[in-house]
């Protein structure tokens, strides 16, 4: 039987009025928190505003179901 997987899409908002700035410390626990509860992350890609300003960081994670 094949391994099935689930998703958990997570949004990282940038601080700063116009975003960009990013609380190293912050954002690697909250990273941490989801490998610590078995989910792996796949991807990664920002979300641009005006000038290229990042106003977020989407991530996206999975872990094998259990049955």
């Amino acid at each position: 039987m094949m391994d099935k997987y689930e998703y958990k899409v997570y949004t990282y908002d940038t601080k700063g009025v116009f975003g960009g700035k990013l609380d190293k410390t912050d954002l690697e626990g909250q990273l941490n928190k989801f490998g610590d509860a078995g989910w792996e992350m796949v991807s990664c890609t920002s979300s641009n505003q005006s000038y290229g300003s990042t106003k977020s960081l989407v991530f996206i994670f999975k872990r094998k179901k259990e049955f």
